[in-house]
């Protein structure tokens, strides 16, 4: 069975198709500038070269026309039309408390992802778009969504409440929720396999670090911790994410720049992190580049990451009593030679020791621990979408 995968944001609408039985890709794509005057359709098919074509998008309904005809296009498609897709996966960012699980979508999910608007109003909104949009198109397909918290839901609540009046967790379900936990339930699954133990008789720590970071405390098969919070602000710093602050810091840069909240969140969001210290990028190719001349802010930057990496490493470990695998996955944590020694360097007393040789790689699944390292430390690519695909699958 070909499953389609969407990630939809409020712009853009990434898309794979894949064969179920192979777990094979057979060709992605991304549509952008939804909604502008000239939009951008990307599509590479299997072993094909990359197709670009500029075309009208006024809307998603738009964007998903374009991504059939280039899946039954007669010259460069991949299918003969849309029945050979069986069900579409749609990856969804905030499930707030309904669900702890993937789901087949109706009328009354709906309404529950748009219940968790609030908690995600840049994402869930743009969610339900795609999905709309889906079951307009492609009436009589499944849609399933998964999502990106329900991983997560397995935390007590010593983990996820806020030391906040109890009211605000009753009237608008403030806690901590996490995100990323189609990956990072991907990652430590594959990291089971790796040791060759139970899933249910491993502690794995997974560092997903991307421009959006976050770091997953898995015992046994389940999240019993993760660094981000209510929202995929909190946690390590990120890109352009300031990650962990003191709340008061908001309070203050209001008062002094005359700004609003929303203002400050906004700065938060998308002109902190890694962007703010190194004053260059949020790119590590950059700011590899910039160390490597001598710039003292991109060295702090690199240095800022990397402990707050190890901070939450080490806070895990204690959460769980101990660590069998360390996993590195996503943009950063695939490719980041330099901020993977970084950290592992700082992880002697838990029994950590790096092969530097094995270590001098990217995007590639590889052990980079030595073999007499207590603790294993793996580079495991994340495959989200291939994640979808199998709870898709499962489901229907």
């Amino acid at each position: 069975m070909n499953i389609l995968v969407i990630n939809c944001g409020s712009s853009s609408l990434k898309f794979q198709l894949i064969d179920s039985e192979s777990e094979k890709c057979l060709g992605k794509g991304l549509c952008e500038r939804i909604g502008e005057a000239k939009g951008v359709v990307n599509f590479t098919p299997d072993g094909g070269d990359k197709i670009s074509l500029e075309k009208p998008l006024p809307d998603h309904k738009s964007a998903f026309d374009a991504v059939i005809a280039q899946l039954t296009d007669e010259n460069t498609g991949i299918i003969k039309d849309m029945k050979e897709v069986g069900a579409v996966g749609h990856r969804v960012i905030h499930g707030g408390e309904y669900f702890s699980e993937s789901v087949v979508i109706d009328d009354d999910v709906i309404k529950k992802i748009e219940a968790c608007n609030s908690l995600a109003p840049l994402h869930n909104p743009a969610n339900i778009i795609g999905i709309k949009a889906s079951m307009e198109v492609m009436p009589g397909i499944k849609n399933v969504a998964v999502f990106d918290t329900a991983f997560h839901q397995t935390m007590d609540k010593k983990a996820y409440l806020y030391a906040i009046p109890n009211e605000y967790y009753e009237k608008y379900k403030i806690r901590r929720y996490g995100f990323h936990g189609t990956s990072h339930s991907f990652v430590s699954k594959r990291a089971a396999e790796l040791v060759n133990k139970p899933y249910d008789k491993v502690k794995t720590i997974v560092c997903h670090i991307g421009n959006g970071a976050s770091i997953c405390a898995v015992e046994n098969g389940k999240s019993v911790d993760t660094s981000m919070g209510l929202t995929p602000l909190a946690g390590v710093v990120m890109g352009t994410r300031s990650g962990d602050i003191d709340p008061s810091i908001v309070d203050v840069i209001a008062r002094e720049e005359n700004l609003t909240t929303a203002d400050v969140i906004d700065i938060l969001n998308k002109k902190s992190g890694v962007t703010a210290l190194s004053g260059i990028s949020a790119d590590f190719r950059d700011i590899s580049g910039a160390i490597e001349n001598g710039d003292e802010r991109a060295k702090v930057a690199m240095e800022a990451y990397a402990h707050a990496i190890v901070r939450y490493v080490g806070a895990y470990a204690a959460v769980m009593n101990g660590v069998d695998v360390i996993a590195f996955t996503a943009g950063v944590g695939e490719n980041q030679i330099m901020l993977r020694e970084m950290v592992m360097s700082h992880l002697e007393y838990l029994g950590v020791k790096i092969n530097k040789e094995a270590n001098n790689t990217r995007s590639k699944e590889i052990m980079i621990s030595s073999e007499d390292s207590k603790v294993k430390v793996f580079v495991i690519p994340t495959n989200e979408e291939l994640a979808i695909a199998r709870e898709t699958l499962e489901l229907i």
